[in-house]
């Protein structure tokens, strides 16, 4: 992480509790009290400096709710974000989230001066396969389509014929019109994708450090003590699919919400997701099993003023990958979205 001990605290300007009190309001109950006089000044701030710099904020639904809420232009889940990057006409754009999405984002907007808060921030799918294994897996399994999820480098999406999101990985596998589709990395989306079609699906062994964490053990002990309905991620291992009411993206959770209003829910997925949506629903109790990215916790609101004041951390991809990428992904967004609400 980027050493913030020198960056001066922002003064915070008088009457600022009164200019943001509608966002203290959607804030009261994200928050510890204690912690929103500390955050306000840092949001006023980077908003003062963004409008300044003609720059926009995307951020990632796993962000904190003081990013999620107090700084962010756009929010969603990846295939949101890389949707937003594509039409975006800021010339500056700071991505809230990993560097594979950061990534993603000036792969699509490469006109665009991308920067990211941290350039520390990683994943564990996308760390779990190089450009190198895909060429081994198309030698191994000659003609056969790569589809990669989003989770993956520039350079893993550059040897791939098409990318897909949790949200619209059944489509985009579908749509290669072959018996067979080499997925990668994640496995436990690559078996929850394979249930469904019957492509034959060739996995990668990666999987991601957050929702592995998670156990059907867990799940139905989360169900029989609070009462609670269970909304995962397809990213969990089968056995905690199988105790779950619903599966689905960060976007498409939200909206079986929206329609279903259960008294009490458990999201198995990142902490934040669920600390970002009691604002929409605040007659939904949130029952959380919490396990939070330590990688989406490395952006933090110094870190992105520091960021938009000195233009630092850009993000850059080799013009001949990204060209290539950029095939994989665009064909990813002409497939779009399997459960958009």
């Amino acid at each position: 992480m980027s050493d913030l001990s020198a960056l001066p605290r922002p003064e915070p300007r008088p009457g600022l509790e009164h200019e943001y009190a509608e966002l203290g309001e959607r804030l009261r109950g994200l928050l510890p009290c204690v912690e929103w006089p500390l955050h306000l000044p840092w949001i006023d701030a980077i908003r003062r400096l963004k409008a300044m710099r003609g720059a926009t904020i995307l951020a990632h639904s796993y962000q904190s709710p003081e990013i999620f809420h107090g700084v962010a232009d756009v929010t969603g889940d990846s295939l949101a974000l890389a949707e937003a990057a594509a039409r975006c006409d800021s010339e500056i754009i700071v991505f809230c989230g990993v560097q594979f999405m950061a990534e993603t984002a000036k792969i699509l907007a490469p006109s665009r001066t991308v920067l990211i808060p941290d350039t520390a921030a990683g994943c564990s799918l996308a760390a779990s396969i190089t450009a190198a294994d895909v060429r081994a897996l198309r030698q191994r399994h000659p003609g056969v389509p790569v589809v990669s999820y989003i989770n993956t480098s520039a350079a893993v999406k550059a040897e791939s014929d098409a990318c897909c999101t949790s949200a619209n990985a059944l489509q985009v596998v579908e749509s290669m019109a072959s018996p067979q589709v080499i997925f990668l990395p994640d496995r436990y989306l690559g078996q929850y994708v394979a249930a469904q079609t019957a492509v034959e699906l060739i996995l990668w062994q990666g999987s991601c450090e957050v929702h592995e964490l998670f156990s059907a053990a867990q799940v139905q002990q989360t169900r029989e003590r609070f009462a609670a309905q269970i909304v995962a991620h397809p990213e969990c291992a089968p056995d905690v699919l199988a105790q779950a009411d619903f599966v689905g993206s960060t976007t498409a959770m939200a909206g079986w919400l929206r329609k279903h209003r259960p008294q009490k829910v458990a999201l198995i997925t990142e902490c934040s997701m669920a600390d970002n949506l009691k604002s929409e629903f605040p007659q939904i109790t949130f029952i959380q099993p919490c396990n939070l990215c330590p990688h989406m916790q490395r952006i933090t609101l110094p870190n992105i003023y520091a960021c938009l004041r000195d233009l630092q951390h850009e993000v850059t991809v080799d013009p001949s990958i990204a060209a290539r990428a950029r095939q994989s992904l665009q064909r990813m967004l002409g497939v779009g979205r399997r459960d958009r609400v």
